[in-house]
């Protein structure tokens, strides 16, 4: 009682207290409310010039697509595709909102009908053409009748939209673009105007690089003057030891014991008969396809084989078994094997050519083919008479006067069994000795035949065990895979190479990880690894050990690359050729200054090379590659003019121009800026939104949720 009397003198301040504990949860729920700051913290996949893409709507567009490409795509290329197309629909409609751009009900139809969608029967009228009162009616009845298949086709609508106001958008953008008459000229020019040359270069490669030593504030200030070659995205260097989960010698030779046992007869003890009793191996059975069905990874095929159909390794020895025999135990691949020959048929395969001539109204005839039957027929026995000429080709009559799809190989019709042709060609083929040449009729056409060889087949019998990786060989793998782990984490980060060769394991390196890509060699789709390398609470040095394809994969982050300019030490690889390029130039036109060409072949060892015909629209100097600085330098000479020394891209060169030859002159140009025009068209969906999208802000998140 001196409780609930305490409780009830207190019930002021419990009221007191509780009201603020849900003030609390209620002001908790509004600053974290969808209302509040537009969002949720991470509701967005992300943010294209201020715009969100909703997670919600793209793992909705995520999951229609997996529906429409099924298991042949995985999930991270899945995420990659939607997410391309949802910042490209994004940033051409902020376009077409800015440009007023919209699509009428008209405006649909004449895109339904230049589209593949015309081609959808219940759009088209009696004779197959694309009607828009059909197609109306059509979507109309949809609606009304069938709500699901209205509710696919308002999707199909929006896409339709979309794509028409991107047709409306880019046609604006091909509408400006021009070419005039004086540039058809200059591209004609460009291509046809001539000249020749000959000139002597001194490779950048006769100084080596070694020579040439460059500090790292040079790299930097080589950096800083050209920014956009240096820039980089967010990326990581790992490595890691591939732990693979494969049978060793002992599991190999397990199975090959065990295999071999099967062969022979062998005893059991029989509780029924409580007595032995003799159990028929592989070489005696008398119900093959039972012991196979109990012993063996494979069934008993009892389809005939060519030799070409036989393993390769044991194809020549199976192939001159007799029946009866057995063959074994071979390795195949990843299984062990012991064949056995059940039967054989002799001359059970053909090889054989053919010379196909149809007639009009032929089964399968090309709609060129426009002789009647007789006429099909006189050319068939013209063509017979042909080729039983001992100096006449076979092949060379097929390829050129066949009709049949064999006729490119000279009517080889390869290897083929009993039952797969049309029953007169089938009857001939396999009727005659090799050599004949004879004509048959089918619902084809009329067939020259020539049988080119026969072989035997055989049925084969095979008991086969794949070799796996045992319990013990796995259990071994874990183990030596958490100590490797071990060692390393306990150890300095750099001392992780070392540790993997005191142990004879391989190092591989994987540098520059996207933060979306999933594929990493030596290991395939591994999008957890990628993940935690760029886990903000992974750092340089850290290990961990992955359950991978078939093992386990030990990795160690071995490097971070921030998003923006590169530093010198990434920067180096290109940034050192560049600058090395820079000086050697410097040095060689400062130790040739003056020279003659003949003076500059010989004090630099080199030869006077020639060049001819050579255009500004292709230029290339034969053996030196693409020069377009040498070339346009020789296009501003004169006939017997001789340059200045000239940097090019593969060394320093000095020329003499020896002939120029203008193009001839053309009345009218129109034709080459017609092409000009046009090919600069057929351009401008992609650049135009490659230069929206490189000019875009855009924040990618969604590593956040993938």
């Amino acid at each position: 009682m001196a409780i609930l009397e305490n409780i009830r003198k207190r019930t002021t301040v419990l009221i007191l207290i509780i009201g603020l504990a849900l003030f609390a949860f209620v002001i908790s729920g509004v600053f974290s409310s969808d209302n509040f700051a537009g969002g949720k913290v991470g509701s967005t996949v992300a943010e294209v010039n201020g715009e969100n893409i909703p997670i919600d709507e793209f793992r909705a567009q995520v999951e229609n697509a997996s529906r429409r490409y099924g298991p042949s795509v995985t999930g991270t290329q899945l995420v990659n595709m939607v997410y391309d197309q949802e910042v490209r629909r994004t940033i051409l409609n902020q376009q077409f909102e800015d440009l007023g751009i919209e699509v009428e009900s008209d405006q649909i139809v004449d895109f339904v009908r230049t589209s593949g969608y015309a081609q959808i029967p219940d759009f088209q009228d009696e004779n197959g053409i694309f009607n828009e009162q059909v197609f109306k009616s059509t979507i109309a009845d949809w609606k009304a009748n069938d709500p699901l298949r209205y509710d696919a086709w308002l999707q199909d609508e929006k896409a339709i939209i979309q794509a028409a106001k991107e047709r409306m958008y880019f046609n604006l953008v091909k509408g400006g673009v021009t070419a005039t008459l004086a540039e058809g000229e200059l591209d004609y020019t460009m291509a046809n105007d001539k000249v020749d040359i000959k000139y002597v270069r001194i490779p950048y490669t006769t100084i080596p690089d070694s020579t040439i030593t460059v500090s790292k504030s040079e790299i930097e200030a080589y950096i800083k003057e050209h920014k956009a070659k240096f820039q980089q995205e967010n990326a990581r260097d790992i490595r890691f030891v591939y732990f693979e989960e494969k049978p060793s010698a002992e599991d190999d030779a397990s199975v090959k014991e065990a295999i071999t046992a099967l062969l022979d007869d062998s005893v059991e003890y029989s509780e029924a008969k409580d007595a032995n009793d003799t159990i028929a191996g592989f070489r005696n059975t008398t119900d093959m396809a039972a012991f196979l069905d109990r012993h063996s990874d494979e069934k008993f095929d009892t389809i005939y084989k060519a030799k070409k159909d036989l393993p390769s390794v044991v194809a020549d020895t199976l192939m001159a078994m007799e029946v009866g025999e057995v063959y074994g135990p071979y390795k195949d691949g990843d299984f062990y094997k012991v064949s056995k020959i059940m039967d054989r048929k002799a001359n059970g395969t053909v090889k054989a050519s053919h010379i196909l001539i149809a007639w009009e109204g032929a089964e399968r005839a090309n709609p060129a083919v426009t002789r009647t039957k007789e006429e099909a027929e006189a050319e068939a026995k013209r063509l017979l008479a042909e080729a039983k000429k001992e100096d006449v080709m076979f092949t060379t009559l097929a390829r050129e006067n066949s009709d049949g799809p064999s006729a490119p190989r000279g009517g080889d019709l390869g290897y083929f069994q009993e039952g797969l042709m049309a029953d007169e060609f089938n009857d001939f083929c396999f009727g005659n000795p090799v050599g004949t040449i004879g004509l048959v009729e089918t619902q084809f056409g009329y067939h020259v035949i020539k049988v080119d060889d026969k072989q035997d087949v055989i049925q084969v019998a095979t008991l086969a065990r794949e070799v796996e990786p045992s319990e013990q060989t796995i259990n071994t793998l874990f183990t030596d895979a958490t100590k490797f782990e071990m060692a390393v984490i306990d150890d300095e980060p750099e001392n992780f190479g070392d540790i993997a060769r005191e142990s004879s394991y391989t190092v591989r390196p994987v540098n520059k990880i996207k933060e979306m890509e999933e594929n990493l060699p030596g290991l395939g789709s591994q999008r957890s690894v990628v993940q935690w390398a760029f886990n903000e609470d992974t750092n340089v040095g850290d290990v961990r050990r992955f359950d991978v394809n078939n093992g386990y994969a030990v990795v160690q982050l071995t490097k971070k690359y921030r998003k923006g300019l590169m530093a010198p030490e990434d920067a180096s690889a290109t940034a050192l050729p560049a600058i090395r390029k820079e000086r050697k130039a410097q040095q060689i036109i400062a130790a040739n200054q003056g020279k003659s060409l003949d003076a500059m072949a010989s004090d630099n060892n080199v030869s006077i090379s020639t060049a001819s015909a050579v255009t500004l629209k292709a230029p290339t100097l034969p053996g030196a590659g693409r020069e377009p600085m040498v070339v346009g330098t020789a296009f501003a000479l004169d006939k017997d003019q001789t340059s200045e020394l000239i940097k090019g891209e593969t060394g320093v060169y000095k020329l003499t121009v020896t002939n120029k030859t203008e193009a001839p002159d053309v009345e009218n140009y129109s034709t080459y800026a017609q092409s000009l025009q046009s090919s600069t068209a057929a351009r401008v969906n992609g650049a135009v939104y490659n230069a929206l999208k490189d000019k875009a802000e855009i924040d990618d998140k969604r590593a956040t949720f993938y």
